[in-house]
């Protein structure tokens, strides 16, 4: 068997899996495989606070954040990002640098983002690939393009 990937996912992918009424969509679909043990997923501290205020600024039910933070604490992989570890990476957004941190020192191999805030990186940043949900989405199941 081949080493699961691991991967961070920003903030932006849980909420759009949340908000999303289409259940093939791709977040979906990937917090579903996530579950089904298809991957691992690299969480800090930091970013499980963002996605804790993203999702209860968009009046998501607290129940269900609730659940989701449960769920990290328990499949995901917590990477300890200390101050000194986060470099100034993304210009537009000091706040992700700490998100790319927690990628570099997690070992990633993806970042998975919809944020164009890290697009001036060229799609990769010490070894970490950074793509959009879709794409990772084909990584995970073996296609190199979309069916």
């Amino acid at each position: 068997m081949t080493e699961r990937l691991r991967v961070v996912l920003d903030t932006n992918v849980f909420v759009s899996a949340f908000l999303s009424r289409n259940p093939t969509s791709p977040t979906q679909e990937l917090i579903q495989r996530w579950l089904n043990d298809e991957y691992i997923v690299l969480v800090c501290d930091a970013l499980v606070d963002e996605v804790i205020e993203k999702l209860a600024e968009r009046e998501i039910d607290q129940e269900r954040i609730i659940e989701l933070v449960q769920l990290l604490d328990r499949l995901a992989e917590w990477v300890d990002v200390p101050t000194e570890a986060v470099s100034r990476a993304v210009q537009a957004d000091p706040d992700d640098d700490v998100i790319l941190a927690c990628a570099v020192l997690g070992e990633a191999d993806y970042l998975v983002t919809y944020d164009p805030h890290f697009d001036p990186l060229g799609g990769e940043y010490k070894g970490v690939k950074i793509a959009k949900a879709l794409p990772f989405l084909w990584a995970v199941r073996g296609d190199r393009s979309p069916t």
